[in-house]
Formats: C-alpha cells, sequence, structure tokens
C-alpha cells in the first residue's frame, strides 16, 4: 500500500464510489499544485482545483501537510527503490546512468520535490526518515559503481547528489530561456564528466 493509499484507508470498510473520485481528484489537485508551485501551496489552492470544498479535503486528510507528505513520501520511495534497482543490474554504467536520469527527471518536474530535498533541518513534512533511506541508497550506489570502476573513484560519493541537483536548470539566464530538455542535456555532460578517463567512454 502506497503512503496515499494509506492516507485514505478508513481502517474498516472501502471508500464509497464518490468519496473514492474525491480523493482521487484531491491527490491530483495537491499532486499538481506541488509540482507548479512548491511547498507553499494552501488548502484553498488544492480544493479549487479538485472542485470540492474545504469540508472534504478535511473530512478525507487530517490536514495539508499529511496529504503533501504522503505524495511526497510515494515519489521519495520510488527513487530509492530505482536506487536499489540500480544495483541489481549487470552493467553497473548503465545502472548509474539510468538511476542518475530518472532521479533528475522525477526532481525536475516538481518544485515540491525539489524543494524538499533541498530543504533545511525544518521538516515541517517529517520527511526525514525517506530522506535518509533514499541517501544510504544513493550512497551504496555510487560505491558499488565506483569500486568496479564505471564512474571517477577521486570523487566523494556526496558529490553526486550534488552534480545531479545541478543538472535542473534555473528558467533563464542572461537573457536565454531554457529549453524543455535541458535539465537532459545538462546531465548528459555531467555523466560525461563522472566517467573515468580513457577510450569507450
Amino acid at each position: 500500500m502506497s503512503a496515499v493509499e494509506a492516507l485514505f484507508a478508513d481502517g474498516s470498510t472501502r471508500l464509497r464510489a464518490d468519496a473514492r473520485r474525491n480523493a482521487e481528484r484531491l491527490v491530483a489537485a495537491a499532486r499538481g499544485a506541488l509540482d507548479e508551485k512548491g511547498l507553499d501551496i494552501t488548502a484553498r489552492d488544492v480544493v479549487n482545483r479538485a472542485g470540492v470544498g474545504l469540508g472534504t479535503l478535511y473530512r478525507r486528510v487530517p490536514s495539508l501537510n499529511a496529504l503533501l507528505a504522503a505524495i511526497l513520501i510515494d515519489t521519495l520511495t520510488e527513487m530509492t527503490d530505482l536506487a536499489i534497482r540500480a544495483r541489481q543490474e549487470p552493467d553497473p554504467w548503465t545502472a548509474f546512468a539510468g538511476f542518475a536520469e530518472a532521479y533528475v527527471q522525477l526532481r525536475a518536474s516538481s518544485c515540491g520535490l525539489h524543494a524538499a530535498l533541498s530543504g533545511t533541518d525544518a521538516d515541517p513534512l517529517d520527511l526525514a526518515l525517506h530522506v535518509d533511506r533514499l541517501r544510504e541508497e544513493v550512497r551504496h550506489l555510487v560505491q558499488d559503481v565506483q569500486a568496479v570502476g564505471a564512474i571517477r573513484d577521486d570523487l566523494d560519493w556526496r558529490d553526486i547528489p550534488f552534480l545531479l541537483a545541478t543538472a535542473i536548470p534555473a528558467d533563464r539566464t542572461i537573457g536565454l530561456t531554457a529549453r524543455p530538455d535541458q535539465w537532459r542535456r545538462n546531465l548528459t555532460v555531467i555523466l560525461d564528466g563522472l566517467a573515468p578517463a580513457g577510450p569507450g567512454r
């Protein structure tokens, strides 16, 4: 069961069809608002997008923060699972590059996720445990890939999350507008720089 599903489970019976539709609308609206506006969204932003009233929101979830946390926890879990699966792939470089692309794409697609992963010690959504787990799996992945010589061994594993974060561009710089695929272009350059020196990369 995902974090979002757990949030809406009432512990005894399945949601009625109309209640389930409202729950799905609330989740979709909250996810869209998170992606576009980040963590500063309000309950009113969510219900306006969902086309329901505030009462519907608070009948379904204990708080707006609980809803946002559940959505972000599902994405953090997805990222963590990507790192775990990458460690099981036979080709370390392909596995790492695939993880890096999926990680950056997820982060680039959501202002809320980007803000949560860039956050300070203040953690109003109580995501620390899930971020810690992601960090540990990224560490294992990077160290495994370094151990077989697939990426440069002169880097500390902690460098990698910062490098991947830099692939996400500002919307504009020196009067230029970022292309829709700018993050992918940036990531290609970063991955080239992570590969060991020598032929074949």
